[in-house]
């Protein structure tokens, strides 16, 4: 019975903390959908975001707790700073109208520095989680298909919702990539 119960803590567990590191893909998801991204984009970014949150638990889990410590506030740090130029950016774009050059989601270096921004705190999940027995394959499947998950459907609702707002919604989706870089940072 006891073995039962710790079975299913360990599952619950790892899907809750799925859940938690899938919500700033969503998020973002939500924000970069506002700028208006075709369904064969938001599939490669999700897969590509899938991807990402099962290598940065292992490579956290490799790394080690020492070096993870010292890395994971300066990696929270620059993924707050890249997510305020994005965001910073969108709105600039959507102000300026087509003065100014927006940046194209659908490049392979966007797409990677998207992944990375929201799947910096895999990493430092990874670097804990080596402490712990846990069903390594388990916990990182389960990381990757709610990290895709999540960023595809955050990306398919900011797409459905910058429909409704027309030119307000790049300013409305920088505007939220914004926010979280701020609270990267905070």
């Amino acid at each position: 019975m006891d073995t039962g119960l710790a079975i299913w803590g360990e599952l619950i567990t790892i899907l809750v903390m799925a859940v938690a590191l899938g919500f700033d893909a969503f998020s973002l998801g939500l924000g970069i959908g506002m700028k208006g991204i075709r369904v064969r984009e938001i599939l490669k970014i999700g897969v590509v975001v899938a991807l990402f949150h099962i290598m940065m638990p292992l490579a956290g889990l490799f790394m080690g707790q020492y070096v993870g410590s010292l890395l994971g506030s300066v990696a929270t740090l620059a993924a707050g700073g890249l997510l305020l130029l994005l965001g910073g950016h969108m709105i600039y774009s959507s102000l300026r109208g087509d003065a100014a050059q927006s940046i194209d989601y659908r490049s392979g270096w966007a797409i990677i520095l998207f992944s990375l921004s929201v799947s910096i705190d895999s990493f430092s999940v990874g670097v804990s989680l080596g402490m712990f027995q846990i069903n390594l394959w388990l916990t990182i499947l389960t990381f990757g298909l709610f990290g895709g998950m999540m960023s595809i459907l955050g990306l398919l609702l900011g797409s459905r919702v910058s429909h409704r707002l027309s030119e307000y919604g790049e300013a409305f989706g920088g505007v939220i990539l914004f926010t979280f870089g701020v609270l990267f940072i905070l």
